[in-house]
């Protein structure tokens, strides 16, 4: 018996040799890319404190120190990016501290964004007439729900916010978006 192997046939030949190379070195840059690309799209996790709260940020994504907005006069709403890139409007109260509720800057309608009106003192949505409360109930429709709320609170001059879960104290029920 012949225990040798015939070597007529080799198992890989050159071409294949070839191609299985230049497919691997695709391959690998086209997964280099994508992995780059992938970074870029995808939002990094966000570092979370007790209960969900988040730094309050500019819209370049830079935390705000608390210092920054207290130092505007009271009544002023400064808008900043709260939970999940939402804009959040921040009150300054007449003894120069933040307002432990924030005010979410969605129309409850068809989630609009909208300015403060100063003169009216409320929420004007542009879009469809809704109007706000300056504590973001509904003072005029066509929103069916008054404006989510967020709590606030300043530690060592930075602002945390964090989702609002318990009673609505505006309502007195549980809140809507929970």
């Amino acid at each position: 018996m012949d225990n040798s192997f015939p070597l007529d046939n080799p198992s890989l030949s050159r071409r294949q040799l070839l191609n299985f190379l230049t497919g691997a070195t695709v391959a690998a840059t086209a997964g280099s890319a994508l992995y780059v690309a992938s970074k870029f799209f995808i939002a990094p996790p966000e570092t979370t404190g007790e209960g969900g709260a988040i730094l309050a940020k500019d819209i370049l994504g830079h935390p705000i120190p608390a210092a920054q907005i207290l130092a505007e006069p009271p009544g002023t709403r400064a808008l900043i990016a709260g939970l999940a890139g939402e804009p959040t409007y921040l009150i300054v109260k007449e003894d120069n501290t933040l307002d432990p509720i924030g005010i979410v800057n969605n129309c409850t309608h068809l989630g609009c964004t909208f300015p403060w009106n100063p003169i009216d003192e409320q929420f004007q949505c542009p879009c469809h007439g809704s109007r706000y409360a300056a504590d973001g109930t509904v003072v005029r429709g066509p929103a069916p729900l008054p404006l989510k709320i967020v709590q606030v609170a300043v530690i060592d001059n930075s602002i945390l916010i964090s989702p609002w879960t318990q009673t609505d104290p505006r309502t007195g029920e549980k809140p809507w978006w929970v």
